[in-house]
This record gives structure tokens, sequence and C-alpha cells, in this order.
């Protein structure tokens, strides 16, 4: 009696363990002799997109990128017998569309020798915001480097510029090229002070509720009459998207750049090349503010997506810091005064880049009174 008692509530014990690793919301995977997949839970099937049946049918090398850091993790642990943990790593596998950045935790398995679990934990929201927040101290960074180059170079570039004017009178033919060529250069040097410059405005945007769509069709005509002829430009829009609160000309010149740089990832000799214009109600993500308590809402998700080269890997920690560029004649301030321009909204953006699908996603406020789609105040719902 006292025995199937006991057998009795191992196995509801043992059906309760699986039930709930199967309930985590995080990828578990066991990986047993040469890194063979034993288990996975649900979470981790959706996270690999490969069911329990064909995970375990492969090793942990098969089923991520060669030399990822997660084999080193688990023959670590199979070696010492001591758990370890690595934070911030980029998992890639043949099913994912892109890699993804998760912490990795992975220790012993106790009483099964050799036998590893192995968690992973998606930073993909709390990373964007962390990005953010680096963006806007860069962003801060160049203010100050703004009004530094603002009166420790204009003036004397004038002088040098005016110097050169006076020389030009009295040389020959001969010489008069050099003096023009300072003049060029130095012309070309303020063009870049003034460009830098526009970091050290810290004045309050002067805000009302903008209609995005409006923003987006504006660009989209000047970009389809000029730089964007031979680039079909995609519209997918919510049209219950409430108002962005904000300043509608430093809208136009955010999405007006972010356009211009996905056509030039396309390139000339790219024949499909598209460009989709997305809008989307997200009303789950929500960004502390630093320096206070309160989190403020943004739900407004406005996309820029096109099918070009992609952006080199090594780029994308720093894309959005200042100088960086992939461009032979670009400045590297494009995408930096973007990022300023949406963080004076009270808005995010990140990227998410690979061959053939490069999108930037900015995510907005919502103009006070309108944190719901319009579309759900009509049916009369709070």
């Amino acid at each position: 009696m006292s025995k199937q008692s006991a057998s009795e509530t191992a196995g509801t014990s043992s059906y309760s363990l699986e039930a709930l690793l199967g309930a985590l919301p995080h990828p578990l995977l066991v990986v047993g002799d040469n890194l063979q997949v034993e288990y996975a839970n649900s979470a981790a099937e959706d996270f690999f997109q490969m069911s329990i049946a064909v995970l375990s049918r492969h090793t942990l090398e098969d089923v991520v990128a060669f030399g990822s850091p997660v084999i080193s993790l688990a023959e670590q642990v199979q070696r010492t017998g001591s758990t370890v943990n690595e934070y911030g790593v980029e998992l890639s596998s043949f099913r994912l569309d892109a890699p993804k950045l998760v912490d990795l935790y992975a220790g012993p398995v106790p009483d099964a020798p050799g036998k590893v679990l192995i968690m992973l934990q998606q930073r993909s929201i709390a990373q964007m915001i962390e990005r953010q927040l680096n963006h806007r101290g860069a962003a801060r960074s160049v203010s100050a480097l703004a009004a530094i180059l603002a009166h420790e170079i204009k003036n004397p570039l004038s002088g040098i510029r005016g110097a050169a004017q006076l020389l030009e009178t009295n040389t020959d033919e001969a010489d008069r090229a050099l003096t023009q060529l300072i003049c060029n250069e130095s012309d070309r040097i303020l063009k870049l002070v003034d460009r830098v410059e526009i970091f050290g405005d810290e004045r309050p945007l002067e805000r009302e509720p903008v209609n995005i769509h409006d923003v987006l069709d504006h660009v989209k005509q000047i970009a389809v009459n000029g730089f964007a002829r031979r680039v079909k430009i995609v519209e997918n829009y919510d049209p219950s998207l409430p108002p962005v609160p904000g300043n509608r000309d430093k809208l136009v010149q955010v999405y007006l750049n972010l356009i211009k740089n996905a056509v030039e990832a396309i390139g000339d000799d790219q024949a499909d090349g598209q460009i989709t214009l997305s809008t989307a109600f997200r009303p789950g993500v929500r960004l502390s503010l630093q320096g206070g308590r309160s989190r403020v809402s943004l739900p407004l998700e406005i996309s820029v997506e096109d099918n070009g080269s992609g952006i080199p890997p090594d780029l994308m920690p720093n894309l959005f810091d200042p100088f960086v560029t992939t461009k032979q004649t670009g400045s590297g301030l494009g995408l930096a005064l973007v990022a300023k321009i949406v963080n004076d909204h009270g808005g995010i953006i990140e990227c998410d880049s690979r061959p053939k699908m490069t999108v930037f996603r900015t995510l907005m406020p919502a103009a006070e009174g309108d944190l719901v789609p319009n579309q759900n105040k009509e049916n009369g719902q709070d």
C-alpha cells in the first residue's frame, strides 16, 4: 500500500515537473552526450521553429550556427560541472529569419551526469530600450561637440577662406586653382559643421497632433517624383491610428531620410526594388524615463522596410552613432539626426537587417486622449 502510494506520488511529481517546464515562457533545452538534444519545452520548439521530434534527431551543433557561444557553454558545463551564464549573445539558426539577442544560462542536470540544461531568455524589447538610451547619450555628446565646432571651427574657417580669396587676386592661373581648392574645401567643411550644429538645438519642440499617414504620403510624393522613381513604394497602413504629438516638419525629415537610405540600399541595379511603409497600433510597449518613475506608452509603430543589400552586422550596434556610415561620400550624420528627432518626440527607433530585408521601426507616443485606435472609440469602447 505504502509502496504504491509512493509510486503514484512519484508519477504525479514527474508529470507536474514536465507540465511546469512546458509552461515556462523561456526556451529550455537538455543536451546529453555529443550535445545530442534530448528535451525541449514548447517555448524552445517555437523559438527554433522545430518540434521536439525534429530537435531530438539533431545535436546542438546542428541546431545553432557554427561557432555559436551556446556550444562552448554547453561543453564547458559538461567539462566542469558548474553553472555558467553569458549575456547579450546573438544566436543564429538555419530556421531563424534573423539572429536573436538572448541571455544564456547553462548548468548540469542533477543525478544525470553529462547532461546540460540550457535556458535562453530573449532581450528584444529590453535591449531596444537600452540601445535607445545609448542613442540619447550619443545625441547629447554630439550636442556638446556641435557647440564647440560652431565656435572653434567656423570663425577661423571664414578667415582661411577670406585669405584664399585675397591670394587669388594676386596669383597666376596655375596657382589660382589651388586657392579655389582652398575655398571649395572650406565651404565643404562649413556645410558639415552646419549639419552637426543641428544637434546642438535643445529647444523643446512645438507639438501638435500630427496625422502620420499625411506625413508618409507627403514623403512618398517627394520620393516618387525624385530619387525613388525606379523603386516601388507599397503602403500597409492601419487607418485607425491616432495622431502623433509632434512637429510635422521634423517628422517629414525623419521619414524622408529613412526612405532615401532605403533607396540607396536598393541601388540602381536591382530591378525588383521595393519599399514598404507600414503603421500599426502596438499597445504593449512602455518606456521608463530617466530621472523619473513614470512609464510612457509608445503604441504607434511606423516602419520603413526595404529589400536592399542590408546593413553589415559589424555596424549594427553603433548604427545611430554619429559619423557611422557605409557610404563612401556619407557624413554618417543622417541616422544620428533621425535618432535625435525621434528621441525629441519621446519615441524610440530600432533597426533589424539582413540581406533583402532591412526595417527601421519607430515607436511613438499617441496624442493625449488618443491612447486607443479611433475605430474603438467609434464603437463606444473606452
